[in-house]
């Protein structure tokens, strides 16, 4: 792999573990705002899944569904939809929460913490089998 690709991969997966950071440290406040969280944690599995696609030099459109991204995968790696089968859960924190809508809801702590524990997951590339880079 070229060292600019792999620069840029190395780049994608740095955004995703400051987004894991960015939720692992909102959840240490008294009450924290549980949206912009579970937001955060499904950036970094959006992230590390566009910096293995750029890894395997698969072009991917301007998305936020994770689920799409991991449908690019599977030529390559077929597995991945059951290594991956809590993105469902992280997906829609995509969108839905950022904007207010007439189905607003607070969403619970422990929803927040289900979601960086999925992020987690991510972030240690268990069902990446190139390892991170």
């Amino acid at each position: 792999m070229r060292g600019d690709k792999l620069n840029v991969v190395r780049a994608w997966f740095q955004k995703a573990e400051n987004d894991l950071i960015t939720s692992e440290h909102t959840m240490k406040m008294k009450k924290p705002p549980c949206d912009t969280v579970c937001f955060h944690a499904q950036q970094c599995a959006e992230k590390y899944l566009k910096g293995y696609l750029t890894y395997l030099e698969i072009e991917f459109p301007k998305t936020h569904s994770i689920e799409d991204l991991i449908l690019l995968c599977r030529g390559v790696y077929p597995s991945i939809e059951s290594e991956t089968s809590d993105a469902e859960i992280l997906s829609s924190y995509g969108v839905e929460v950022r904007y207010p809508s007439e189905v607003y809801y607070e969403i619970p702590r422990e929803d927040a913490e289900e979601a960086i524990a999925i992020a987690l997951l991510w972030g240690q590339g268990h069902w990446c089998p190139c390892g991170w880079v």
